[in-house]
């Protein structure tokens, strides 16, 4: 008798995979393993992984370059939340016969919009700090005077869907909006609601600047030494993009001086070490990657999964996704 193929669904450190789709139209066709933790190295990966057929990562939580994917001969498939990974090696999975299938991402961009403008407030009026002043039975002591945002300059760096909505959410809050990103032209920033101007002069001029790039080649740390000491006193830097969009050494010594804040959702390494000197930063509110992590977004991710393991194990694949 034929066994049935596993399937495991990787990363569900919140533990919202078993309640964001219906996984019993799975009984009887395969095996389901839900895995929570992150693993600790590649050949920890390799040993956990090497009997499933089938897995469901949450984006690029796990990586899975090509030396992982030839460690497991028995993975025929991957269903990917969402729609890219960059830490999915592609020409590997072409290579190896692995099919992979993504999922729409449209619930993504007013999520991360959101946390991104949560971020600007709590960075802002100092939040974080405040709520751990009253748990500890504090009041008023020690905590910053809040910046109010009407009236300052909120500088978007990348004008894309997502950018585009923080644009608009600064104009509500009665803000000016610049953008800068490598190819935005005058005529795409007015339609998007922002005035073009330079890198320079974004980063010269905004009291709050807000990444929203993809991670590439060109974008790897498109915010330097330069732009991070350009930043003026008290200015507020938000990534939810990618962490390595920001030179990390520079930025940890401008932070240090204490008079630069941020908001930080994405970071170099995820989970974040536990001896990462941003955690001590008093001026720096952190999240822990939360900008897509809302039940529309989860429930989309894994039942459009649920939907390509259906279709692949009747032999008909759906959502394909394929190197270049």
């Amino acid at each position: 008798m034929t066994s049935l193929p596993r399937i495991a669904i990787l990363d569900d450190s919140q533990h919202v995979a078993r309640s964001s789709a219906d996984w019993s139209v799975l009984d009887g066709r395969a095996h389901l393993a839900i895995l929570s933790a992150p693993f600790e190295s590649e050949d920890a990966a390799a040993a956990a992984l090497q009997d499933f057929e089938i897995l469901v990562p949450m984006r690029e939580r796990t990586p899975l370059p090509g030396s992982l994917l030839e460690r497991l001969p028995r993975l025929k498939m991957i269903a990917l939340t969402g729609v890219r990974s960059p830490s999915l090696d592609l020409v590997a999975c072409d290579r190896l016969d692995i099919t992979v299938c993504n999922t729409a991402g449209d619930q993504v961009t007013p999520a991360t919009a959101e946390l991104a403008f949560a971020l600007i407030l709590a960075a802002a009026r100092d939040l974080a700090h405040a709520d751990r002043r009253i748990r500890e039975g504090g009041w008023h002591e020690h905590v910053r005077i809040g910046i109010p945002l009407a009236g300052k300059t909120l500088g978007v760096v990348g004008l894309g869907r997502l950018g585009k909505i923080v644009a608009r959410y600064g104009k509500a809050f009665g803000m000016d909006v610049i953008a800068w990103s490598q190819n935005l032209t005058a005529e795409a920033a007015e339609e998007g609601g922002a005035r073009l101007v330079s890198k320079a002069e974004l980063f010269s001029t905004a009291d709050v600047v807000s990444l929203h790039l993809v991670l590439s080649a060109r974008t790897r740390g498109v915010v330097g030494a330069a732009e991070i000491n350009a930043l003026k006193p008290g200015a507020i830097l938000v990534n939810t993009a990618r962490g390595p969009l920001i030179e990390r050494e520079p930025f940890l010594a401008r932070l240090r001086k204490g008079d630069l804040f941020a908001g930080l959702d994405v970071h170099d390494q995820e989970p974040m070490p536990k001896d990462d000197p941003f955690r001590s930063l008093p001026n720096v509110v952190l999240a822990p990657h939360l900008g897509y992590s809302t039940d529309a977004v989860f429930r989309q991710f894994y039942g459009q999964s649920l939907e390509n393991i259906l279709a692949f194990l009747d032999g008909k694949p759906i959502r394909l996704l394929k190197a270049g």
